[in-house]
């Protein structure tokens, strides 16, 4: 799946896949905490991190984990190298720029915050008495958690996954009724819009434990992976079919990932993501699908070929009441390619009326 929203970025993505449960990182680091001895830890030993190193030594040898806990023992930071597979340096001050601003209150958290932001390398910190571990990338923070605990969100996560899916669910079958009876209205698209972006982030957010949970986590993804199937590319046919010209679902998406959670529970304020500078005052005002939705149902249809058809009839509408003549006019579309179509569209028809009135 890919990362659109959420407050966790890719960067950090990358740092909690480095420390996740099953690598030799993580194996380390554990080693670190149950030893109630405290760490700080610079993945990276470019030029950048070395110049802000007093003091220590060089170790220069092969990472392991036993080798990471003894050197721990000493109070400064470890620098390892970028590709996580030498420890370069130990018992090093590091000495980050000290107007760069950090939350943190203790002296090792602190300077973590510090070296991350202004050099943009991933930290990792133990504290010593609490054993809380620290991961710092990408101008954020994430506390690692207990295995245990991380599973039980994990598990509520995917169970407010199921609700909202289903909702989603019925949005799209409300907006595909509306779109055969042509009588869509702004309010049935911005529902489908808005119902796939709280899907997509509550999904976001569980790739991310799956990813911290390392090797922990292949149940999650199989539960993951059958709940959101391929919502994102349904939901950008939605967009595809309703937006503006000279606007890209790409740029839809990225104003729909400005908005807090509040904000998209504001349909008002989710159809003005969808269109901006358009008169979404009025939701029940009457708008036109392309039918690119529909006819990516079309088995084998090339999506070329389907723009084509979109772009000839110019609406669902008439693209629906189009015969095989009709719709042999348009390139690249011979007899056996226009009776899919019509017989697609039929049948999207038949089905969806008979769903509505059984």
């Amino acid at each position: 799946m890919n990362s659109r929203y959420g407050a966790v970025n890719e960067a950090m993505r990358d740092a909690l896949t480095r420390v996740a449960p099953g690598t030799p990182l993580r194996d380390g680091i554990d080693r670190v905490v149950r030893s109630k001895a405290g760490a700080l830890l610079v993945l990276s030993d470019d030029a950048d991190v070395l110049s802000i190193c007093s003091g220590g030594f060089l170790v220069d040898a092969p990472y392991s984990p036993q080798r990471l806990s003894e050197l721990a023992k000493m109070d400064g930071a470890i620098i390892l190298s970028t590709d996580g597979g030498r420890i370069a340096r130990a018992n090093v001050h590091l000495v980050p720029d000290p107007t760069v601003p950090t939350t943190e209150t203790g002296t090792r958290h602190r300077t973590a915050e510090r070296v991350a932001r202004s050099l943009d390398v991933y930290v990792v910190s133990a504290s010593e008495e609490m054993g809380v571990i620290n991961v710092y990338a990408g101008g954020g923070k994430r506390q690692l958690q207990e295995v245990g605990h991380l599973l039980d969100r994990a598990n509520q996560a995917l169970q407010t996954l199921e609700r909202y899916k289903v909702r989603l669910d019925d949005a799209i079958a409300n907006l595909t009724a509306a779109e055969v009876e042509d009588v869509v209205t702004l309010r049935d698209v911005v529902a489908v819009v808005q119902r796939g972006e709280m899907v997509h982030r509550i999904a976001d957010e569980i790739e991310t434990m799956i990813i911290e949970l390392g090797i922990d986590a292949r149940l999650l993804r199989l539960q993951l992976d059958e709940l959101y199937g391929e919502i994102d590319d349904e939901l950008d046919l939605v967009m595809a079919d309703y937006l503006p010209p000279g606007r890209t679902a790409a740029e839809t998406l990225e104003g729909m990932s400005a908005l807090s959670d509040d904000d998209i529970s504001n349909l008002r304020l989710t159809a003005d993501a969808l269109s901006p500078g358009s008169d979404t005052t009025d939701l029940t005002q009457e708008v036109t699908p392309k039918g690119m939705r529909l006819l990516h149902r079309v088995s084998r249809l090339p999506a070329s070929t389907a723009i084509a058809v979109a772009e000839h009839f110019g609406g669902l509408a008439k693209l629906q009441r189009a015969t095989v003549d009709d719709l042999m006019a348009v390139d690249d579309v011979d007899e056996a390619t226009a009776r899919a179509i019509r017989d697609t569209l039929s049948r999207v028809t038949e089905s969806t009326i008979l769903d509505q009135y059984s």
